[in-house]
């Protein structure tokens, strides 16, 4: 997915993932109850800064902190821009 978008510096756009809707067993999950998803995909990479190139790439599945980073909408759709710093990880 390509994104009009380029972060600066060290920063991070993510794709979150949808909220489940349902439990394992079946169960409707009502929108007051669901959590903000911590994982996504990075759609778009900043060049890092001069001492320290940023590490994640373009597809990467990343879990990042509940609270990080801020929210935003590009072409209909909602994504999220964090530091790398705020990242917790790659997932393989």
């Amino acid at each position: 997915m390509s994104v009009n978008f380029k972060p600066l510096a060290d920063r991070v756009l993510i794709e979150p993932i949808a909220a489940e809707t349902k439990t394992a067993s079946g169960i409707i999950i009502p929108d007051t109850a669901k959590e903000k998803p911590q994982e996504g995909t990075v759609v778009a990479v900043g060049p890092g800064k001069i001492d320290e190139p940023t590490t994640v790439k373009v597809g990467d599945k990343v879990l990042y902190g509940k609270y990080s980073g801020s929210e935003l909408k590009l072409d209909g759709k909602d994504f999220l821009i964090v530091k790398e710093s705020d990242l917790l990880g790659v997932i393989e």
